[in-house]
Order: C-alpha cells, then structure tokens, then sequence
C-alpha cells in the first residue's frame, strides 16, 4: 500500500472519529433544546463535501503520482 494512500486513510479514521464525537455532542445538545438541528445541516454539508473531494481523489488515477515511479 503507498505511503500517501495510508496517510490518507489514518487522517480519514482520526477525523471521522472527531467527527462523530463532534457530532454526538450536538445532537444531545439538540435535545435539550430544539432549535440546535438546524446546525446539522450545515455539518452535513460539510461531511457530503468531504466525501466527494476523497471519493473524487482516490478514484482519479491522474492524481497517482507516486504509482509511476519506477523502483
């Protein structure tokens, strides 16, 4: 697996679990008072946004820079 692949991966797994404590935290926020899912919104726009740059990434073979140097 190259470097910059698993990199990518740890920097994923590190964020998703800040982001699901994040996450967590609004919304037993949100309970104790309604009007706090209005910010979900945003924060999914936010993670949709995320998602399409690494789904975008590493499925453009373009961007594999590392992949066609020769050992």
């Amino acid at each position: 697996m190259p470097t910059d692949k698993f990199v990518l991966i740890l920097v994923i797994v590190i964020a998703a679990a800040g982001a699901t404590v994040w996450i967590g935290t609004l919304v037993a926020a949100s309970v104790e008072m309604p009007l706090g899912w209005f910010g979900l919104v945003p924060v999914a726009l936010v993670v949709a946004i995320l998602w399409r740059i690494i789904a975008e990434r590493l499925g453009n073979r373009d961007d594999d820079n590392y992949d066609r140097i020769e050992k």
